[in-house]
């Protein structure tokens, strides 16, 4: 059971604190430079995890696996990152901003499952989208 939720609840804690800290960004600094910072952090913290929890002894070789979907990973990451620093900085509220883009989200990514991993779209899933436009709705 832990197996399952650990990483979930990795997400949830790690994204409440990341929502915190993009809102709570200094106005003069430029989001961009945050980013810079935030990036070289998350990359040192990734190859020291990578060394103690990976089980090739070659790091090299590791990285010699990776393909076109890393570098377009990063591409989405700096997306993702000056996205919600800039929509803090226009305006957005901390207790709306990320349901809004969650419920976004989640109705792109049934048409995308549908569209691309040919996968059902149920009546279930149709009644949640909905769900998640009237909840669009009402927070806007």
């Amino acid at each position: 059971m832990l197996a399952y939720w650990w990483p979930m609840i990795l997400v949830v804690l790690s994204n409440t604190l990341y929502q915190i800290c993009a809102k709570m960004l200094p106005a003069d600094v430029h989001p961009l430079a945050s980013a810079t910072v935030t990036y070289l952090v998350g990359a040192l913290a990734t190859v020291i995890l990578l060394r103690f929890l990976s089980h090739e002894q070659n790091l090299f070789r590791e990285y010699t696996r990776v393909n076109w979907t890393s570098f377009v990973l990063g591409i989405c990451v700096v997306g993702l990152e000056v996205g919600m620093l800039y929509a803090y900085r226009a305006g957005w509220p901390i207790s709306t901003a990320c349901v809004v883009q969650s419920g976004l989200l989640a109705i792109a990514l049934l048409v995308v499952g549908a569209l691309l991993f040919h996968e059902p779209i149920t009546a279930k899933k149709a009644i949640g989208m909905a769900v998640c436009l009237v909840g669009l709705y009402l927070l806007n």
